[in-house]
């Protein structure tokens, strides 16, 4: 009787701590409220929330069970990836509740049968997260994987599709844990501070897409055209010392790849190869348009374009600038001197490119 009572009030005294945390996740991040946007792969929680509302449908003893899981993950080493495909699996195999029965010897939040280890280990938490993020960092390219085949590659169940249904639900959750607070939805057009009106409603339609992503992280090899996605290692370099690859985000080019699928216009995922793909470059800058895409280059020359940013108009530009920043407006880039005049190649105008070819 006694370790059930320890065991009844460790779990309460774990939930009162989640419950804690969330209050400081949901009241203090700039008291943002409304409808939270959500795009899958995004990790983030809805604003504006009260503590111990539930999040994602899940609440109270199913919330302090995911911030178990995650901070298993974290204790790992496990990234942010790891942890959703985690949460979401417990989400389909228990409700995140850490059940003692199951399909035949199956156990815990994770359903683990009895192969998987002692009976103490699977029902506990930790452990049992522990031994799914073992199973998961073992697979050789678990990472761009979609959520349910990593899952499914764990647990082998006798429903494989079954793990994708939670992966929004997981996103909003670890966002939770986590305390990432989802950006809000998208604005209309003309609506964003620096946000021109252009009388090309394609044109206003990339510009809204692209200002909308501001103060989201910068990822090395992030973006895609259904939005931000999680980046990569770049082998030892600035992007790994910042954990890119632990975050989800866009980098430059990614940011480029999302704004103009808006309007169709697919945009390679590479600065030389958006170079090669939409010439010719309009390097007069008076001739520059809201909408044109801004080159960089290293060395002046095209082999050493290694920038791009979206022009809004009146000297500005929406960036995905670097490792360890999150996008942004950059001010006055043609000032004499500065690190956009400097650099400047030429701008390329993918709307008017890809009308003429059609």
């Amino acid at each position: 009787m006694a370790k059930v009572l320890a065991a009844a009030g460790v779990a309460l005294a774990l939930f009162l701590a989640f419950l804690i945390f969330l209050t400081v996740v949901v009241t203090g991040q700039g008291g943002q409220s409304g409808a939270a946007q959500r795009l899958l792969g995004v990790v983030c929680a809805p604003a504006g929330g009260t503590p111990g509302q539930a999040v994602g449908g899940f609440a109270n003893d199913q919330l302090a069970n995911a911030a178990l899981i995650v901070a298993a993950g974290a204790e790992v080493g496990a990234p942010q990836r790891a942890q959703v495909i985690a949460v979401a699996t417990a989400m389909q195999e228990s409700g995140l509740r850490n059940l003692t029965y199951g399909d035949r010897d199956s156990l815990g939040l994770f359903q683990q049968r009895a192969n998987w280890g002692p009976v103490q280990v699977r029902e506990d938490p930790k452990a049992s997260a522990r031994l799914f993020y073992a199973h998961l960092l073992a697979i050789p390219g678990w990472q761009p994987m979609p959520l349910t085949q990593a899952a499914q590659l764990v647990q082998v169940s006798a429903l494989p599709d079954a793990y994708a249904k939670w992966e929004a639900q997981a996103d909003l959750v670890v966002g939770a844990t986590l305390g990432i607070t989802c950006q809000p939805p998208n604005p209309p057009a003309g609506t964003v501070p620096g946000l021109p009106t252009t009388t090309d409603p394609q044109i206003q339609a990339v510009l809204a897409r692209a200002v909308a992503q501001v103060g989201v992280p910068y990822a090395w090899g992030g973006g895609a055209a259904s939005g931000p996605t999680q980046g990569i290692s770049d082998g030892g370099g600035a992007a790994d010392r910042a954990g890119d690859s632990h975050k989800v985000g866009f980098d430059c080019s990614g940011l480029m790849v999302y704004a103009f699928s808006s309007i169709g216009i697919t945009v390679p995922h590479q600065t030389q190869a958006i170079w090669a793909t939409f010439p010719p470059p309009i390097t007069d800058r008076t001739q520059i348009r809201p909408g044109d895409m801004i080159m960089l280059s290293a060395n002046g020359q095209p082999s050493g374009v290694d920038h791009v940013g979206l022009y809004l108009g009146n000297g500005q530009v929406v960036d995905a600038p670097e490792s360890g920043t999150t996008i942004r407006i950059e001010p006055n880039v043609w000032v004499p001197g500065s690190f956009w005049a400097t650099h400047f190649i030429g701008a390329l105008r993918p709307a008017a490119n890809a009308a003429a070819r059609t």
